[in-house]
């Protein structure tokens, strides 16, 4: 999930961008665009970075076993073929 604080900064930017006119109006509308964003950013699949950087060790680590693994069956083939 996104940091909150970006979150903030994002509907902070976009309630600054309203004409001065509304500006009255902002505090509310910002916290209505917060909402809006983190309703329609939850819809979407993300990970957050934490979890991303973990499943990539885990690739990794699978894949070292996996070289590893196929090492041993190829030799365990050339020594049976003998």
């Amino acid at each position: 999930m996104l940091d909150p604080k970006k979150l903030e900064e994002i509907a902070k930017n976009i309630s600054n961008a309203i004409p001065p006119g509304v500006k009255s109006m902002a505090d509310e509308a910002e916290g209505k665009i917060k909402q809006v964003l983190q309703a329609q950013l939850t819809k979407l699949d993300f990970v957050s970075r934490e979890e991303f950087d973990v499943q990539s060790q885990v690739l990794i680590r699978t894949r070292e076993k996996l070289e590893a693994l196929e090492t041993r069956l190829a030799a365990l083939e050339e020594a049976e073929s003998k």
